[in-house]
């Protein structure tokens, strides 16, 4: 027996309707279990806020001066991104990449350069969620106001070796 047009549309999965449908468990919907709902998920997101600011902190003195620092930094960096975000080995390069540009500037423009690059990196961290690369973008930010050329390589340094071992 050949179901109606009507009927067929009504025994169909509703997906991809404003909610309706598969996975609407797992949404946290109004109506939805009281339980396990929008409310217990804000409460961890909540209890991720009380940790201290995200990654730690990559100290600049230390990296100029250290190269084993810099290099258990990388490591940290590139395991938090394995745990924490879905970001691309191409993104990576891509800021790499605009960090090496930026280093070889000449000098008069190469603080304006580091500034736009902040902004670049923030932008990306937002826009992929790449929550891990904010220790990044503070050391960027201590980088960019001491303008020194050696903190400006070790700054590159720190990103070549993250990119290397997140191959």
């Amino acid at each position: 027996m050949a179901d109606t047009p009507q009927q067929q549309q009504e025994s169909r999965p509703r997906e991809g309707r404003g909610g309706e449908g598969r996975g609407r468990e797992g949404r946290g919907l109004p109506g939805d279990r009281r339980e396990g709902g929008r409310g217990d998920r804000g409460d961890d997101r909540r209890g991720d806020r009380g940790r201290p600011e995200g990654p730690p902190e990559i100290d600049l003195e230390k990296l100029i001066s250290d190269p084993l620092y810099l290099d258990n930094q990388a490591h940290g960096v590139v395991s938090r991104m394995r745990d924490m975000d879905s970001g691309t080995k191409s993104q990576l390069r891509r800021l790499y990449n605009a960090v090496r540009r930026a280093v070889r500037a000449p000098e008069n423009e190469r603080q304006q350069q580091f500034v736009m690059l902040r902004a670049r990196l923030a932008y990306t961290i937002a826009r992929h969620s790449l929550r891990s690369l904010d220790s990044l973008e503070k050391l960027l930010l201590q980088v960019t106001r001491k303008n020194d050329a050696r903190g400006y390589e070790r700054f590159r340094d720190l990103f070549e070796a993250i990119v290397a071992y997140n191959e």
